[in-house]
């Protein structure tokens, strides 16, 4: 299957703003975290089509997912 992946802040680092990457059936975030080389801690904040998600979510077809660094303020 097919899923948008978009990447905020310090993850655009090492990798592209906006990808498409196709994943096995039953695919998570947690699957699109480890396929990019991202920690689970490095990504604080993941949604899936603008809700917010758990690691464990299923994913769907043309699903879009958005993955944020911990955000910090002062």
């Amino acid at each position: 299957m097919k899923v948008k992946v978009k990447l905020f802040a310090t993850l655009r680092e090492k990798h592209e703003k906006e990808m498409d990457l196709h994943l096995e059936e039953g695919a998570t975030p947690s699957d699109i975290l480890s396929a990019l080389n991202i920690l689970r801690e490095e990504a604080a904040i993941i949604m899936v089509n603008g809700r917010h998600a758990k690691p464990d979510a299923l994913l769907a077809e043309n699903d879009t997912v958005a993955l944020f660094p911990p955000v910090g303020g002062g």
